[in-house]
């Protein structure tokens, strides 16, 4: 099955080759995490800040697909290294779910976006384990703070993409 971005894609260009397809489709992905990835809220408690960054990486993937969504992401090291190493898992399987047609649908949007949350939680919760001693810490500051948010980012991206497959038939 195709991604939205892969059909919308080649309605509007045809003709073009599939590599610089990819590259456009992969520059975007970043460009749309980067741009997310500016919404910061410092929290004094967690040394993670809130971001746009997982709606975007979510939405990014299940737009993009799982190579494409997956080859977008990129990281850095500090205590948010294994968010941002989530973040590229999460990618891949949320363009996998995506690409067996998951996301088309509001019944079942949420399951891809549930899987990447996850993904990039426990990555996240174990990198950051290290940096604060034990896993319970790094749950208690990594995670905790952000599940009212990261839900309320995966119930948009489950309602848009349906959404923007009707706009697209």
């Amino acid at each position: 099955m195709t991604t939205l971005a892969s059909t919308l894609y080649l309605r509007a260009f045809p003709r073009m080759a599939g590599w610089l397809r990819d590259l456009i489709l992969v520059s975007a992905g970043a460009l749309f995490v980067a741009v997310f990835a500016q919404v910061k809220i410092p929290l004094p408690f967690t040394p993670v800040p809130l971001t746009g960054q997982t709606f975007a990486v979510l939405l990014a993937a299940a737009v993009l697909g799982s190579k494409r969504g997956a080859a977008s992401m990129s990281y850095l090291i500090g205590a948010t290294f294994g968010y941002l190493i989530g973040f590229v898992i999460a990618a891949y399987a949320v363009g996998l779910l995506a690409e067996r047609g998951l996301e088309r649908s509001v019944r079942t949007s949420i399951i891809p976006f549930l899987v990447g949350t996850f993904v990039i939680y426990l990555c996240g919760a174990a990198w950051l384990s290290v940096f604060l001693g034990s896993f319970q810490k790094a749950v208690l500051g990594g995670i905790v703070p952000f599940l009212i948010g990261d839900a309320i980012k995966a119930a948009a991206a489950a309602l848009a993409l349906p959404a923007a497959w009707k706009l697209a038939k």
